[in-house]
């Protein structure tokens, strides 16, 4: 809860300085809390996390040096107690589902309204999980995989998915599978319309949404 004599440390990433200093304004007139610090890039962030106390954090998800998803993970490594609250004009389901899991406790689209930012600041405050009116409702509708359901693999396709999983190149699965890098391309193309994907990185994407991997 907000305190008087204790007010709460927010801190601000996004990489639009205008858009941050009308939430900074916002924030200092309608809430009881003080901006701890607006900072444009992730490891700014970061370096000032280590130092200092930041209760809550508003988080955007474009970052010009490290995507907000994969920020989540590090500041609750370097803060575990530092609440998140993400942002952002992004709207993607996966996106949303995968910034709670790396660590944020909401998310929020921007164009919500000063009543529902205030009201979703108190709740992450005191433990829970929040989103705005627009992300609830996209949450709430599954994603075309998840209506599907996986794909059947072969043993070997399975093989393949793991092994690009870890980044390894068509070469290098070939060499570790013994057959030639032309057949894991083979592989890769049909798992890629197997899932319905249009690259390796949406590949591996689905295969995780389906614990596959």
């Amino acid at each position: 809860m907000f305190k008087q004599h204790n007010k709460i440390q927010v801190a601000l990433v996004d990489d639009h300085p205008t858009l941050m200093e009308g939430l900074k304004a916002i924030l200092v007139s309608n809430l009881n809390v003080d901006i701890a610090g607006c900072f444009v890039t992730g490891q700014d962030m970061l370096n000032y996390l280590g130092l200092n106390r930041v209760d809550i954090v508003l988080l955007d998800i474009a970052l010009p040096d490290i995507n907000g998803i994969a920020l989540c993970q590090e500041i609750k490594k370097k803060a575990p107690d530092t609440v998140i609250l993400v942002f952002s004009n992004h709207s993607e389901r996966s996106i949303i589902m995968q910034t709670i899991q790396n660590g944020a406790s909401g998310y929020l689209l921007k164009n919500t309204s000063l009543d529902e930012l205030r009201s979703s600041i108190h709740d992450v405050l005191e433990g829970k999980v929040v989103f705005s009116k627009e992300v609830q409702e996209i949450i709430s509708r599954p994603s075309k995989n998840e209506l599907q359901g996986p794909p059947r693999l072969t043993r070997r396709e399975k093989q393949v998915i793991e092994l690009l999983s870890e980044g390894k190149t068509s070469l290098r699965i070939a060499e570790e599978l013994s057959v030639s890098a032309l057949t894991i391309d083979t592989h890769r193309r049909n798992l890629m319309q197997k899932f319905a994907v249009k690259n390796t990185a949406e590949l591996i994407k689905a295969a995780m949404l389906h614990r596959l991997i």
